[in-house]
């Protein structure tokens, strides 16, 4: 990644960074000059991370996004680490195979906590640090945001919902310089894909259906995430970014 320093001065948090595309995400932003607090229920790759980026520009933490007290935990933690946030991103998030007549109500409940709730919690803990100086929130959602699929009801029903809060609070926080916007990723090779994929040496099934024959890099969704962070979006809030290879195009 070209070393311009597009995030210099820029101080986020990245949520469900313990390993694919947040690990991408922190990654790319640090890259670019950012200072970012992470963190997970689950420690992941979150140590590596950490030797790798630095303490100097990057902090893992251990905490569920489905808690309004860890989120004020993880900020309170960048504000003393860093400095008062003015970038968050909302990763978390999972995707069980559930069908409408098959899922449990403990089930469909689960992943709305954490894909939808999760986003919530996170938007509203920020809030009044971005009002402090102004910042961007970027919203993680995927192209099940605008096309149904088969089995993934719950998943499916979230990230309409992601894209929805998306749109209602950029409305209410435009007048203090806040933008919100959500990245849409397609079919991304992360571990929680090849854990789809299900066969006995982890590839990725075959990507014929798609109109550019591969699957997404994860830094190819990060580059997406990194723009809406930078300045270089100043005039860009309550829309979305689809990185899917032309596939909501068909």
């Amino acid at each position: 990644m070209a070393d311009r320093n597009r995030l210099a001065g820029k101080i986020a948090i990245i949520s469900g960074a313990a390993r694919g595309m947040g690990v991408s995400h922190a990654r790319a932003m640090v890259e670019e000059g950012a200072r970012v607090v992470s963190f997970d229920i689950n420690d992941g790759e979150g140590s590596d991370l950490t030797r790798e980026l630095g303490a100097s520009s990057f902090a893992f933490l251990q905490a569920d996004v489905t808690s309004a007290a860890d989120w004020d935990r993880v900020v309170a933690h960048c504000r003393n680490q860093f400095g008062t946030p003015n970038v968050l991103v909302n990763n978390a998030g999972i995707s069980p195979l559930h069908s409408l007549a098959d899922v449990t109500e403990d089930e469909y409940q689960r992943v709305i906590d954490i894909n939808q709730v999760g986003t919530f919690l996170g938007m509203r803990a920020v809030v009044p640090s971005l009002r402090e100086h102004g910042g961007s929130i970027v919203n993680i959602a995927s192209t099940a945001a605008y096309v149904g699929f088969e089995d993934l009801f719950p998943y499916i029903a979230s990230k309409w919902a992601v894209r929805g809060m998306t749109r209602a609070a950029a409305l209410e926080l435009a007048a203090d310089n806040i933008r919100v916007n959500t990245v849409c990723p397609g079919d991304t090779d992360t571990p929680m894909i090849r854990a789809f994929a299900d066969t006995p040496t982890g590839a990725l099934p075959p990507a014929e259906e798609l109109p550019m024959k591969r699957w997404a890099r994860p830094e190819e969704i990060s580059a997406a995430v990194v723009f809406l962070a930078s300045d270089e979006s100043s005039y860009m809030s309550g829309t979305d970014i689809v990185v899917d290879g032309g596939f909501t195009a068909q």
